[in-house]
């Protein structure tokens, strides 16, 4: 029979056994976390003049949290941060951090976590955009007190530092991609918002206490995103998912001119880099999202260029004072489709007509404006439609000269711009039967500006809620916008992977509020990019060998339509 002593010293043996971090490993994050500036900017929040000296620095902190992402699929516990720090490094490594000893049991393993718990929540603290207590369940009346008397200076300061830092640590994950990525990206993106849980129970809207995380909010989706609580909600249209947790406003690089098809013998192309988180930002869901997405894109790495910018049916429905204008401030050409009451004639500046996004003019015939809208409303196919489209080009307001400083822009209108004939200017009539005849019907009032004058002037505001650059439904458009979307509705499915960082779930971010959520879920975005680019790598065929990953399988068996009788058709009796 095994003695007391043996069974503890079998169990002593056991616990030996973790699996050290080599001192390879480490080494390789401090370079990134340096040049992201990360330790620089937070080392002077959580700086104390009073008090105790602190035995772990915030480098030390981030760069165990750094190796504990690594090892966990992305997701960040303090309690394998302080496994890692104090108890899996190596003497040297642990000498070169600053990382002192603890003795391996369970008082030394509680200080040494207690370390490590109140740095990061003296770091979260300082970047905290809610002044609400977590991990209580507080009285509304206590919640609106609190909220009265916060400093909204120093909230709205906060609100700024808090993506700050959660962007810095995303940044890392694109160190080795920036190569990759210039003069290979255009700088188009995709703005998309997806719910991510949080570790708490969420509470009904009128129960007399908040939930444990006070930050967070319900996501409701319904068949047509209408308000579940609502009693005479058809049953088609109920509840379809509910989740409490966060909104995280994701953007996307995708360069839209390249279709990321393999090479013909499987592989991976080395010139279309893989679809890559390149900032975010955090809110309650549906709370704010024209400034939500604005925050993203302002964290954005301004060393890149500015492209396209596609997003949901979501975005054209925002005011266009806090997004459509400010994103073109910024560089970005919107790329929208349309809910069914955006389609059709939206806007007029001088007689131009906007009709999904574009310019038109006011003669274009009503088939022509309302070919969407008969699309939809299911009058006619999708072939009519398209050829539809195509004869809009005709009637499309055209450029006279690039944008000015001020975004205003002259324009032409299409017989001006050579695409047409016009009663109302002769000097364009007589060019050919391949261009249209426009015969603009006689009005009371007269002839609008832009049948009047040779060129008009948009401002940026004419229409602005809805304008894009790109005629919507051509082929052009739907290349750029639905390979944007794809690309964001991609890396939504690819972070969630249950097996990896999987995202929507609160259980791999077990720290409540806002600010602690922002920053362990900038850690699983970072893991998701370099899983993505590790992936991509690993398809490519290097200097004409073969790629360290199975290439795409391409069947040798015969397809379905082989046996249609189609099939069996031959030229000679086709």
């Amino acid at each position: 029979m095994t003695s007391r002593l043996d069974r503890h010293a079998h169990i002593a043996t056991l616990r030996t056994r973790r699996l050290p971090i080599p001192d390879a490993e480490v080494h390789q994050v401090p370079a990134a976390l340096d040049d992201s500036g990360l330790v620089s900017e937070v080392e002077p929040l959580v700086a104390q003049s009073t008090g105790r000296s602190r035995t772990l620095g915030v480098r030390s902190l981030l760069l165990g949290m750094c190796l504990a992402a690594a090892r966990n699929a992305g997701t960040v516990t303090l309690t394998s941060v302080t496994n890692l720090l104090y108890f899996a490094l190596s003497d040297q490594a642990r000498e070169q951090l600053g990382v002192p000893r603890y003795p391996d049991h369970a008082n030394g393993f509680e200080a040494a976590y207690g370390v490590v718990r109140r740095l990061f929540h003296r770091i979260e603290e300082a970047v905290d955009p809610s002044p609400l207590p977590k991990n209580h369940r507080l009285d509304r009346d206590l919640v609106a007190c609190l909220l009265s008397e916060a400093d909204p200076d120093e909230l709205t300061r906060k609100r700024s530092l808090m993506p700050w830092i959660a962007n810095r640590i995303l940044a890392m994950s694109l160190r080795d991609a920036h190569v990759l990525l210039e003069g290979r990206w255009n700088g188009s993106a995709a703005l998309d918002a997806t719910v991510i849980g949080t570790y708490a129970k969420g509470l009904s809207s009128d129960s007399p206490v908040t939930a444990s995380d006070p930050d967070a909010g319900w996501y409701v989706r319904t068949a047509k995103h209408k308000d579940p609580l609502v009693t005479d909600v058809p049953a088609q249209e109920r509840v379809k998912k509910r989740l409490f947790g966060y909104d995280a406003c994701l953007v996307v690089a995708r360069d839209p001119d390249h279709d990321g098809a393999p090479l013909p013998d499987g592989s991976a192309n080395p010139d279309v880099v893989p679809s890559l988180v390149v900032a975010f930002s955090l809110d309650k869901p549906s709370h704010r999202p024209s400034e939500v997405a604005l925050e993203a894109l302002q964290h954005v790495d301004p060393r890149y260029p500015r492209g396209y910018l596609a997003g949901d049916r979501l975005y054209p429905d925002q005011k266009a004072h806090k997004f459509q204008l400010p994103i073109r401030a910024l560089g970005y050409q919107p790329v929208y489709d349309y809910a069914k009451d955006q389609l059709g004639v939206q806007a007029q500046f001088a007689g131009a007509e906007l009709i999904e996004g574009n310019w038109y003019c006011p003669s274009m015939p009503q088939p022509l404006k309302d070919a969407t809208k008969d699309l939809v409303g299911k009058k006619i196919d999708k072939q009519t439609w398209i050829n539809r489209i195509r004869q809009r080009t005709a009637y499309l307001f055209m450029p006279k000269q690039r944008t000015d400083a001020e975004g205003h822009r002259r324009m032409m209108c299409p017989a001006e711009a050579n695409r047409g004939q016009c009663s109302l200017k002769p000097y364009t009539l007589g060019r050919g039967i391949h261009l249209p005849l426009i015969d603009p019907a006689p009005s009371p009032v007269g002839s609008p500006t832009a049948c009047t004058q040779r060129t008009i002037t948009l401002p940026p505001e004419a229409g602005a809620q809805l304008w894009q650059p790109l005629q919507y439904g051509t082929a052009e458009w739907q290349r750029v916008y639905f390979r944007l979307r794809n690309a964001i509705e991609g890396m939504n499915g690819f972070g969630k992977d249950p097996f990896y960082e999987r995202l929507e779930s609160g259980g791999t971010r077990r720290i409540r509020g806002i600010a602690a959520q922002a920053i362990l879920l900038a850690f699983q975005l970072a893991h998701a990019n370099k899983r993505k680019l590790a992936a991509w790598a690993g398809r490519i065929a290097l200097h004409g060998d073969h790629p360290h990953r199975r290439p795409t399988r391409r069947r040798k068996t015969k397809p379905l339509g082989t046996w249609t009788p189609e099939g069996y058709l031959t030229e000679t009796t086709a």
